[in-house]
This record gives structure tokens, C-alpha cells and sequence, in this order.
């Protein structure tokens, strides 16, 4: 995959067009209040054009937000440090950046030069550290958390130095008349590693032998326009390295000079997706419109742990006919999303498979569409993929699972009836929080899914025999449903370890619960050692088979490389586990499931279980 460009051009804004206006002060402001009229979208007062001032080794400076009027939750974001002698206001609108955020639904975090210009990028750390830092982590506005770079002249080098400073954090970067870093500054980061620790979750412990990735090995698509060339020669040859591209550059009609990614790269945060990052040099001016085409042909996600951290191909909703839905669940306004490729009226005819997916913890369906690229695979194998939004938790921009059984009941009868649907082949995933749902209706509700298969949360009855969903207590229904766990070695900590070890904790309970429906014992296990699969044998997978129809109905993975966090390396494995089976539930709730080995592309090979 190379980055997505469009061919438009675009007019200089008039003069006499409406600026943002004067920004309001977000210093001392109370926090925004709930607003329960907008499904994922940010308070509507929040939205607008706002100040923030830090103080800087006594020295007062400053930033600006801009949110636009529908900007979601969770929201991508463009972090953009203007250039010396401009009036902010004016430049975000004869730049277009303030019309692109409107159109895109997204935000702008605008780093300030001082009064008298920007300083080195050495000299301004200290500023840009702190500017970042509420703007990663405030209660006004939440953000995707992985961001887009664009850096003006002698802004440039201040914003380039904190992408070099914290690699895994920066989706893509542009930095326009920009002179660069000194080869010093670059040298000084170059070489650090990242080791296995996470704040808040268990440490991944490497093997012997094991090879750090290094900082500047960490692919960040980027793009010098109008660049210094007496200057930028070290930050060129730094973020080619990064980037692992060929020597000799190759024409491009927009970018100018491109240097891919080498075919057989081995770097670790395009394991997944393959060489798809590039290195660019532009020595003409080039439109606002065209650099955030570059910048959001990509998306990235795990921002802490280097190793689950993925760079990835960006989801384009009107290319691919994403739709974004709302529907009254308990007099709330929710959102989902769904995704029905061509080619699930190709492969199914009308009817198609649908999976259900349940975001993270603080993850809504726009963040976790494109975290779990769950799209690819619905494009590849021709599922319909419905993603649920959570509704607001602990802060007016923030949100968490909420009424999820009445959701999904409302949710199901929804998508069969609007669309092509094999309701036999009804299947649930999720990631965290997410798991915990798919998990808990798996053992009050085996009836709603044909299989289920998440990611990182467990779930079992209690010593009471019930599990709770949205604050209520079910009985655990005691019947069998195929099931499959994924887990990370850095994970929570009540996910420590393996099931053959002496600690017990929810990794544990919830294996016994599911063996002991499906009248199986630990030792009837494939392997104790477990089958290693994927980029450096990461996976390392456990399998329980029907003792009278060979069927798997139990799966577990160890990810020996990655924290909490989800990877999109997952969401094929978890298909691949779904796909083969299908359920027919009867007027008085008995459940009949069936097995079939060519996952119901053969006619007549599926077998009852």
C-alpha cells in the first residue's frame, strides 16, 4: 500500500472570509458538562477556537485548539506549530486548515512561537513538552491519542524533535520550509531502545538474544516540502532509516522525490501491514488539502508498548460505504458503525455473516475501527462488521460500556432487518472492557452467538453461579458456546502467566467454566508447549477439541510480544476461529451448533457438534 492522494487543487481563501475569531480561555475554565444530545460527539460547548497559556521557566507562552463542530470523541487530531509572524486566526483560515477540520470532523492543537519567533528546537523542549502534554491528557476534549505532525519553518525543528523524542505517538509528519535537526540532536535519540515495561500493566520478559527495536528504527511516514537542503540533510538521512526505505528515490507527480520502505522489511511496526511507509522531498509549495491527504492515508495505534505498536492503512469511509448510525438505547443516544463490503453480497449472496465488535474501555467505534483494522478482514472474507459505540463513564469526553444486553437485543434486530443477514452466523468480539462483555453474554447468552473470540478480559460465574452485565446479575446458563481467547504477556494482571502454572486468577476460571461445559479437562489440550505462529513466533496457542466430533470449541493465545493493548495482527486469528460455525436457536431456547471445516463455502460439509 503506498499513501492515498487526490488530484483536486484548491483556491486561496478570500480576505474578507470569516477568521475563527478571538479564542476563548481555557485557563481556569470549568470542565464541560455531560451532553446526552450527542451520540460520540464532544459537549457542544466545547466546540470552537480556544487559548491555553504555560508557563515556561517564568516565561508565559501559548497554544490554541480548534474543535469542530462535530468532532467526536476520541477525535484524530493535527498538531501543527505555525511559522514565525503570523496572527494565528488568519493563518488557520487562508491555510484552509480551519475549513479541512470542519469538512474532516476533526480537531487542530496549535503550537505558538515566543514573542520573539521560535527559538531552537533544543530551547523549545520545554514549551513543546508541556503543550503536548495537556493536549494529550485534559478533560475539555479527548483525542485519538497517536497524532498527525505539521510543521512550519522554524516551527518545524521544535515539533520534528519531539516526533524524534516519542516515535511510537506520531501517526505521520510534515514539516513545510522546515531547516531540520543538527546530527547531534538526531544522534542523541537514536539508539535508545524500548524494553518491555508498561505503566499499569504486567512487563513482557524477552528472550535471550533478543534485539531491541531502537528509535530510529520505528517507521513514521514522512514529508520535507520547500525543505532546507543545505539543512535537512540529517533529518532526512535519520527518518529514512527509521522507515527502513531503499537508497535511490523515485518520482512522484505530488510528493516529488519518494523513498519507500524496502520490500522485506523486518521492522516491527509494519509487521502487520507490510512496507507501506515512505520518506518524501518536495522542493515546491504544496496546498493544505494535499498534506493531510498524505498524512491521513495512515493511522497507528499503541502508543506506549513498541512492540503491539502497528502502523496501518486509514479507513475511508466514503470509499469503502462506512456508515455511521445512531439509535434511543434506555433514552440515550448511541452510536454505531457498520461495514457491508461487496464482497459480502459476492461470497454470500444475501446472506452474510455478522460480527459484532465491542471497543476497549475508553475506545469508541471510530477509534477501534481502524485500531483493529477489523475492516480489512471484512473486506477479504465478506462478513458485515456492526461497531458499537460506548456511552459516556467518568468525564463528559470520555465514555464506557453501558446498557450493552438491551444494546445489543435492540442492535441485532436492527441489523437483520436492514440488511442481508444470515442469522445463524451471528458472532461477537472484543477488546478489554470490550472482551468482558463478549464474555459475559457468552455464558448468561449463548444463544445470541454462533461463536464468540476477544482479546484481554476474561470473564466467569462467580462463586454464586452468575456473572453481571450493566449492574445485573444472570445466572451462567451452563451450556457450551465455541470460544477463544487472546491474550498479551504484558497484560492485566489477572491475566499473569499460563494455565499450567501455580497462580491462580481469571485466565484460570475462565478456562475451567468453558472446559467443564464442553465436559473437557487442561490435559486434553493439543500441546502443553502450545503452537507458535506469526512475526517472530509471538503467538503461542492452546486448542481443546470435542471429544466425539474432533471440533475445536476452546481456543487460547499468549501474544509473547505485546502489553494490553490490541494489536490488528489479532483480528484474523479471531475470524479464522468464527467463521466455522454457525447456530440455530429453537422457539423454547435450545441451541443446535454446527461445525464446518470450509467455514460454509463447501455446501453440505457442516456437521452438527
Amino acid at each position: 500500500m503506498t499513501a492515498v492522494l487526490t488530484t483536486s487543487t484548491s483556491t486561496p481563501a478570500t480576505a474578507s472570509a470569516a477568521t475563527v475569531g478571538e479564542p476563548q480561555p481555557l485557563d481556569g475554565r470549568p470542565f464541560p458538562a455531560y451532553d446526552y444530545t450527542r451520540a460520540n460527539k464532544l459537549p457542544r460547548e466545547m466546540t470552537g477556537y480556544w487559548t491555553k497559556s504555560f508557563d515556561i521557566a517564568g516565561r508565559t507562552r501559548t497554544a490554541k485548539v480548534y474543535i469542530s463542530p462535530e468532532t467526536p470523541i476520541r477525535s484524530y487530531y493535527t498538531v501543527i506549530a505555525v511559522p514565525d509572524g503570523v496572527d494565528t486566526a488568519e493563518f488557520l483560515h487562508s491555510s484552509r486548515w480551519r475549513e479541512i477540520a470542519d469538512e474532516r470532523e476533526e480537531g487542530l492543537f496549535i503550537l505558538e512561537p515566543g514573542p520573539d519567533g521560535w527559538d531552537s528546537a533544543e530551547d523549545e523542549t520545554g514549551y513543546v513538552d508541556a503543550a503536548i502534554s495537556f493536549y494529550q491528557n485534559n478533560r475539555y476534549f479527548s483525542i485519538f491519542g497517536l497524532h498527525y505532525l505539521v510543521g512550519y519553518a522554524r516551527g518545524g525543528p521544535a515539533l520534528e524533535a519531539w516526533a524524534v523524542a516519542h516515535p511510537l505517538r506520531v501517526v505521520s509528519q510534515v514539516y513545510i520550509d522546515s531547516p531540520g535537526l543538527s546530527a547531534a540532536y538526531l544522534a542523541s535519540y537514536a539508539a535508545r531502545e524500548f524494553g518491555g515495561q508498561t505503566d499499569g500493566y504486567l512487563p513482557v520478559e524477552f528472550p535471550k538474544g533478543f534485539d531491541l527495536a531502537r528509535y530510529d528504527e520505528t517507521p513514521v511516514p514522512t514529508w520535507y516540502i520547500n525543505p532546507d537542503l543545505r539543512t535537512v540533510t540529517a533529518s532526512l538521512s535519520y527518518w529514512k532509516r527509521a522507515n527502513d526505505t531503499v537508497a535511490s528515490g523515485a518520482r512522484h507527480d505530488t510528493l516529488g522525490t519518494v523513498y519507500r520502505q524496502r520490500r522485506g522489511s523486518d521492522r516491527w511496526m509494519t509487521s502487520h501491514a507490510g512496507p507501506i511507509s515512505l520518506v518524501a522531498v518536495q522542493r515546491r509549495p504544496v496546498g493544505s488539502r494535499r498534506i493531510v491527504d498524505f498524512l491521513t492515508a495512515y493511522t497507528r495505534y499503541e502508543n506506549f508498548f513498541a512492540y503491539g505498536n502497528q502502523l496501518y492503512e486509514r479507513a475511508d469511509y466514503e470509499r469503502l460505504g462506512i456508515e455511521v448510525h445512531t439509535m434511543m438505547v434506555e433514552g440515550f443516544v448511541r452510536e454505531y458503525l457498520t461495514y457491508v463490503p461487496r464482497s459480502a453480497r459476492q461470497l454470500w449472496r444475501n446472506k452474510a455473516p455478522v460480527l459484532f465488535v465491542w471497543p476497549g474501555n475508553s475506545q469508541t467505534d471510530k477509534v477501534f475501527l481502524d485500531a483493529t483494522q477489523w475492516w480489512k478482514v471484512a473486506e477479504r472474507e465478506g462478513f458485515i462488521l456492526v461497531v458499537i459505540c460506548e456511552q459516556y463513564s467518568n468525564t463528559s469526553v470520555s465514555v464506557s460500556h453501558r446498557d450493552s444486553n438491551t444494546f445489543y437485543r435492540q442492535l441485532r434486530d436492527t441489523i437483520t432487518a436492514r440488511y442481508d443477514v444470515d442469522t445463524t452466523r451471528l458472532y461477537s468480539t472484543g477488546q478489554s472492557a470490550g472482551s468482558a462483555v463478549t464474555q459475559n453474554l457468552a455464558i448468561a447468552f449463548p444463544e445470541y452467538f454462533a461463536a464468540v473470540a476477544s482479546t484481554s478480559f476474561t470473564a466467569a460465574p462467580n462463586t454464586s453461579g452468575t456473572v453481571t452485565i450493566d449492574g445485573v446479575a444472570y445466572p451462567a446458563s451452563g451450556r457450551m458456546i465455541p470460544n477463544y481467547q487472546i491474550y498479551g504477556y504484558g497484560d492485566l494482571t489477572f491475566l499473569d502467566g499460563t494455565l499450567w502454572d501455580d497462580v491462580q486468577n481469571s485466565l484460570d476460571s475462565w478456562a475451567q467454566y468453558h472446559l467443564s461445559v464442553n465436559r473437557l479437562a487442561l490435559a486434553d489440550v493439543d500441546t502443553v508447549a502450545g503452537r507458535r505462529s506469526g512475526f517472530h513466533d509471538r503467538f503461542q496457542s492452546w486448542t481443546w477439541k470435542d471429544h466425539h466430533t474432533g471440533v475445536p470449541v476452546l481456543k487460547l493465545t499468549r501474544n509473547l510480544y505485546r502489553s494490553h493493548n490490541t494489536t490488528a495482527e489479532e483480528s484474523p486469528l479471531l475470524w479464522d476461529f468464527l467463521k466455522h460455525y454457525s447456530h440455530e436457536a429453537a422457539a423454547d431456547g435450545t441451541v443446535t451448533r454446527f461445525y464446518s471445516p470450509s467455514a460454509f463455502r463447501r455446501r453440505g460439509d457442516r456437521r452438527r457438534l
